[in-house]
């Protein structure tokens, strides 16, 4: 699955979605024919740029409005209209027709107003149009199919509304917040970090925020923010696919019980089992009939060598019967790495879970250095923690 992450540290607005998109590789026409769409080209000017914030390099996208823009508003319902009646995309539509409704909803329950009765400032709905429908648009021409996000900053002080100055984080932010439990972190910046927009987008599409997905990175985008801050005031966007943490597989269980062997007989036929392609092998002690003890021996096996691990059970034991039956299990996506210790290279089994990875060292390669180097086992294990 294709997805993109939104690395937020210093927070997210439209533009800096917009600018992070166009450095993803996403073409500046193809932005340009999206405002051509919508029939308002001709009263938004954007300019990408290539900036520094704190010496790392990111692509900013400068906006400017025509005088007259600074004097009219729109309702959701102009916008929505708007949306519908482009050459658009369907998909690029609807996510942005969410987006709008999600921002709408949210001014709504500040001004205790329904939704469709919340206004845009001209300058504010032509900005947020643009940040919107074009994020959407990159997105699709990307082929995003989920999108995760770290968690958002909740930034501080103050900043100036049309409806005067506001505390940080605004009221509508707030309300999204709240609406979808969004984690928040403090990273001590005292300004305005997360914009109604930018909010709106991550929310509005079902962003998975705070999550980080399994993923490996196929394009990476820097956009930069406007203002200059302690830190790179810049959106990370990570775009990749997904790789399986879990697959569904068959496997075959063999089974018996045997009370008149020798341990030293077990022990050498589970080695004959996993050497000839037993997937796992285990034993238990078991109280049989007429209170004899004997152990079971269980085999998991692929299909293929069922037959194969049958004719060592009945050639090494002392059975007269073998229990067969196919299970299915789900298994978790793993890889095979190397690590180096002071004593030489350890073979390292790694496992995708959903939530984080996890490492095993092979054992078989850390008693074979602890041997050779005469050392305790434990400091070579202890070398790869």
């Amino acid at each position: 699955m294709k997805v993109a992450y939104f690395d937020c540290p210093t927070g997210i607005a439209g533009d800096m979605c917009l600018g992070a998109l166009l450095h993803c590789g996403v073409p500046f026409d193809y932005l340009q024919n999206v405002l051509t769409s919508l029939g308002i080209e001709a009263q938004i000017q954007i300019t990408p740029q290539t900036v520094l914030r704190q010496g790392q390099a990111a692509t900013y996208v400068q906006v400017e409005f025509p005088p007259q823009a600074y004097h009219h508003h729109r309702h959701l319902g102009d916008i929505q209209a708007m949306i519908e009646g482009a050459d658009l995309p369907r998909a690029v539509k609807t996510n942005s027709l969410k987006v709008f409704q999600e921002l709408a909803e949210a001014e709504g329950r500040v001004h205790n107003l329904p939704p469709a009765e919340v206004h845009f400032h001209e300058v504010g709905a032509l900005d947020a149009i643009l940040d919107i429908v074009g994020t959407c648009a990159g997105l699709h021409w990307l082929g995003v199919e989920k999108i995760y996000s770290s968690p958002l900053p909740k930034g501080g002080g103050t900043v100036q509304c049309e409806h005067g100055r506001l505390p940080v984080p605004t009221p509508a932010v707030l309300q999204m917040w709240q609406k979808h439990q969004v984690p928040i972190v403090d990273n001590g910046i005292a300004k305005e970090l997360v914009t109604p927009t930018g909010c709106a987008i991550l929310t509005g599409l079902g962003a998975k925020i705070g999550t980080f997905p399994q993923m490996k990175i196929d394009r990476l985008g820097l956009g930069a923010g406007t203002q200059d801050l302690p830190i790179p005031n810049i959106l990370r966007l990570w775009i990749g696919e997904t790789f399986p943490t879990t697959a569904r597989e068959t496997i075959t269980v063999l089974e018996t019980q045997v009370d008149d062997l020798s341990p030293q007989v077990v022990a050498y036929t589970v080695e004959e089992l996993l050497t000839q392609g037993a997937l796992d092998v285990f034993t238990q002690p078991v109280m049989m009939k007429k209170g004899r003890w004997g152990t079971l021996i269980t085999v998991l096996c692929p299909p293929d060598r069922a037959n194969a691990l049958e004719h060592i059970l009945f050639r090494e034991t002392s059975t007269l019967g073998i229990r067969r039956r196919d299970q299915e299990r789900t298994i978790l996506a793993r890889e095979y790495s190397q690590a180096e210790t002071p004593w030489g290279t350890v073979g390292v089994k790694i496992a995708h879970r959903p939530d984080r990875s996890t490492r095993q060292p092979e054992y078989e390669d850390c008693a074979r250095l602890a041997r050779h180097h005469n050392v305790p086992l434990v400091e070579v294990l202890r070398a790869l923690e």
